[in-house]
């Protein structure tokens, strides 16, 4: 019997931030938006940008250059969100990633798929799920899960809470 090449397939949408090409499962990706500025949040973490109206929904707003130890985000007109909803520990984390440009939904094959280096990055490899190699670059899948650890989760989450009056 022969597989269909389509189930070994997932479909990613791919991003930038500065020369670095990455991606995330496009099952997470909820919608794609023009960058704003958003409602700043005193006390955050560094990588909070602030929260974000979508839809009726404050949804926290994350630079994930800095998340991941580059440079702030300098915004263009190609600066995008991506509105994920990321399960995480038995819930979902509404968020919004700042991208420098948004490419493509594009399909990898799971023997496309390479681990993470050990060497050769800038970033923490427990965040990355895998690396893609193309004709003349890579792209790294992104791990959301473990971008995102337990308390990253309880501090984004509680930016979504209902203020509760009485």
């Amino acid at each position: 019997m022969i597989m269909s090449s389509a189930s070994s397939e997932s479909q990613f949408v791919t991003f930038s931030l500065g020369e670095e090409i990455f991606a995330v499962p496009v099952t997470v990706v909820r919608e794609i938006l023009d960058h704003e500025d958003p409602f700043k949040i005193p006390h955050g973490p560094d990588y909070l940008l602030g929260l974000r109206d979508v839809r009726g929904q404050g949804v926290p707003v994350i630079d994930l250059r800095v998340r991941l130890g580059m440079s702030r985000t300098i915004r263009t007109n190609d600066t995008r969100i991506l509105v994920l909803d990321i399960p995480i520990e038995g819930k979902t984390l509404a968020i919004g990633l700042v991208a420098d440009k948004v490419y493509e939904v594009t399909p990898f094959r799971r023997d496309q798929i390479e681990a993470a280096p050990d060497i050769g990055v800038r970033w923490g490899s427990d965040y990355i799920a895998g690396v893609v190699r193309r004709e003349a670059d890579f792209v790294v899948i992104i791990d959301l899960a473990r971008l995102f650890s337990h308390s990253d989760v309880n501090v984004l989450g509680s930016s979504e809470k209902q203020v509760a009056f009485g």
